[in-house]
């Protein structure tokens, strides 16, 4: 997952991306560490970030 690759490059800190997406602080820090999610949480990152899912999970070795 490239979940805090593609938060760092849209040049948002964990709080503000918590904001934007409503997903609590602590969960976008477990899941740029276990790359890991829950659908829903990952769509709600998707959106706030302007990605695809697609975008966002998908491994670079996979494309």
């Amino acid at each position: 997952m490239k979940l805090k690759q593609v938060r760092n490059s849209k040049g948002l800190s964990l709080r503000a991306l918590s904001e934007l997406a409503d997903v609590p602080q602590r969960t976008i820090e477990d899941l740029e560490r276990r790359d890991d999610g829950r659908v829903s949480t990952m769509i709600k990152l998707a959106d706030a970030l302007g990605v695809t899912l697609d975008e966002l999970c998908r491994d670079e070795a996979a494309e």
